[in-house]
């Protein structure tokens, strides 16, 4: 069958391919599922060029990919809550979704909401795990105020609209191409951090989602009230979450030293700091679903690509000006 692989770190057009590969075999707690789309990530950028080589295990050649919607075609044994020709999406957790099949273990999927195409379904579950996952572990709560940098793109739209949906008070951040279009979903305050600065708008929040890292990683701190929180998916691992990654002692005094100012600020205002390392987690993408059935909130695409152009769509991406998500048309 056709895929997309890596097959080298390095810059984009030299480290995919095409190629033909083995259909997937599974065992008795998965599934085989036929893609009719996938999305691609700046997860998908960082693994091609190298810049996560250090922390995770790939072998190469890889299919690459970790977001699908598509339709069951075999299940193993042990699936007892899903039927072959079920329409579902999942979060991977491994690289393979550029391909024609992907086998997926049955507690990463969940139901394709009945009002989306496979192409909105696809461009969901990294980024609304991340921020569900992000959201829920600070326990954001109605009436809590929450700044969320990048409105515009995957995780800040999505989490804009999840934390609406709370009931929280929520400020964001974009540039001014995407002040309007960001405004439409219904954060209390945009601010354009072109032309505003936004820490003298935004004071005394309860939560910061910092998208950004640098200087913006430190920043928040400047705005969370005493005894605020800061979740981070870009900046320096938290003692936590360096002690979950298993470093030698090397790694993990420099992640200790990274974090130093960090450590001092959290002190200063009794705050709480937290790397968000996403997980793929079928409930949470249930309620996902839920909501989206519910019409409180919706996916949007940038732009579709077909599969024979994920070069370009990966190009594109890495670029860091996308409204949103973007999607490969498998079929």
């Amino acid at each position: 069958m056709k895929a997309i692989q890596h097959i080298a770190y390095g810059e984009i057009s030299e480290s995919i391919k095409f190629s033909e590969i083995e259909k997937p075999t599974i065992s008795k707690d998965e599934v085989l599922i036929e893609t009719y789309a996938a999305s691609v990530n700046p997860l998908d950028i960082k693994v091609l060029t190298g810049k996560l080589k250090t922390q995770r295990n790939y072998t190469l050649p890889a299919t690459v990919g970790y977001d699908v919607s598509d339709k069951i075609v075999e299940k193993g044994e042990n699936i007892t809550n899903f039927k072959s020709g079920d329409e579902v999406y999942a979060y991977t957790n491994k690289q393979g979704t550029f391909s024609k099949y992907v086998a997926v273990k049955k507690n990463n999927i969940s139901l394709k909401p009945k009002n989306i195409s496979f192409e909105e379904a696809a461009s969901l579950p990294l980024v609304s795990l991340t921020a569900a996952q992000a959201l829920k572990r600070e326990k954001l709560q109605s009436g809590h105020k929450i700044l969320i940098h990048a409105g515009s793109g995957g995780v800040g739209f999505l989490a804009i609209q999840l934390a609406k949906a709370k009931g929280a008070d929520v400020y964001t951040t974009t540039g001014t191409d995407n002040v309007e279009w960001v405004k439409k979903l219904a954060a209390d305050r945009v601010i354009n951090y072109k032309t505003e600065d936004y820490k003298s708008i935004v004071k005394d929040t309860d939560m910061v989602l910092d998208t950004l890292g640098e200087h913006y990683t430190q920043d928040a701190f400047d705005v969370i009230k005493k005894g605020g929180r800061v979740i981070t998916l870009v900046g320096p691992a938290d003692k936590e979450t360096t002690e979950l990654m298993r470093l030698d002692a090397s790694a993990e005094s420099k992640l200790e030293e990274k974090r130093s100012k960090i450590t001092k600020q959290m002190e200063h205002k009794s705050a709480t700091y937290s790397l968000i390392l996403m997980r793929a987690n079928a409930r949470q993408l249930n309620e996902v679903t839920d909501l989206i059935e519910s019409g409180k909130f919706k996916p949007v695409i940038d732009k579709t690509f077909p599969l024979e152009e994920t070069i370009d769509a990966i190009n594109y991406v890495s670029k860091g000006r996308t409204k949103e998500k973007v999607v490969i048309k498998v079929k």
